[in-house]
């Protein structure tokens, strides 16, 4: 009975935290989540600006597994990010192939800390192959590396639609999915300064938004959302997040996806620019979502 109680309590809460340092070690991000009152967080598992990296200690594994098990942190609320140097829809052989082996190595470290995600922005066409075709390669490219490993879903992010930037219209996202071979191992996160400033109405059309990305994605893909404000209007298409309520995204928005239960069950991660205001936004957020 008292099993049945925690699991119930479990699928309706909200689990809140940020993009956290993993400085000096992934076992780090635990401890520096916890610090701020988290009970979700994001981490790169690897430096994000660098093509390889030293692997993965097993010192390193078994002390992350152990944190995470110690503060009560699920692999299911834990999510981690790829290199921002990834582009699984490069237009040259060279720049695609390195991805794809980079991204390979991402996911193989996902399996090896027992975590069930990876996020990552989808990819850029560089202006030298069509939109289509980009999506096309990035497709290929989570196929190829989902047949290589187990376990770990493949976390499709929206975008700003800055420069070449691919996935900024819910369209995009459901391109790359069809095309997916293993539709359980694939999903999306959904930014919100991406979703506004790729011109979705959150402020206005709260309800729209959300309908559209059930109808054309569909609502069971959704595996985690990054709550950001916005430091561009709508529509802008530029990516520069700001820290909640400082931007052009209303409190409201955050305040009715606070309360919506839809949202219930899914790692909410903020990745907003004065890491000094995390623990009090995770404050914030959880007490409007208990109102």
């Amino acid at each position: 009975m008292q099993a049945e109680k925690k699991e119930t309590e479990l699928t309706t809460m909200k689990f809140i935290g940020a993009h956290v340092s993993a400085s000096g070690g992934v076992e780090n991000a635990p401890l520096n989540a916890q610090a701020i009152g988290a009970n979700a967080f994001a981490l790169f598992t690897k430096n994000q600006r660098q093509w390889v990296s030293p692997p993965l200690t097993e010192r390193s594994i078994t002390l992350f597994k152990e944190r995470c098990q110690q503060y009560g942190f699920q692999p299911e609320y834990i999510l981690p990010h790829d290199s921002y140097l990834i582009n699984l829809g490069h237009p040259d052989a060279e720049g695609l192939e390195k991805s794809r082996s980079a991204f390979l190595d991402e996911m193989q470290r996902c399996e090896q800390l027992g975590l069930k995600f990876l996020n990552f922005h989808p990819g850029s066409h560089l202006n030298r192959i069509s939109p289509e075709a980009c999506l096309d390669r990035i497709a290929e490219s989570i196929n190829i590396v989902l047949s290589k490993t187990q376990g770990v879903t493949a976390v499709i992010e929206n975008t700003a639609g800055q420069g070449s930037n691919m996935g900024f219209s819910f369209y995009h996202l459901r391109h790359i999915i069809d095309r997916v071979d293993d539709k359980n191992r694939v999903g999306v996160c959904i930014d919100t300064c991406h979703t506004f400033t790729a011109g979705y109405d959150l402020n206005e059309q709260y309800e729209q938004v959300w309908k559209e990305l059930d109808e054309v994605v569909g609502w069971k893909y959704l595996k985690a959302i990054h709550l950001n404000d916005s430091k561009k209007p709508l529509a802008s298409h530029v990516d520069r997040h700001d820290n909640i309520g400082k931007g052009f995204i209303t409190p409201s928005f955050f305040e009715k996806l606070m309360k919506d239960t839809r949202f219930n069950n899914i790692p909410i991660i903020l990745e907003t620019p004065d890491e000094s205001l995390w623990a009090e936004e995770i404050a914030w957020l959880r007490g409007i979502s208990k109102d």
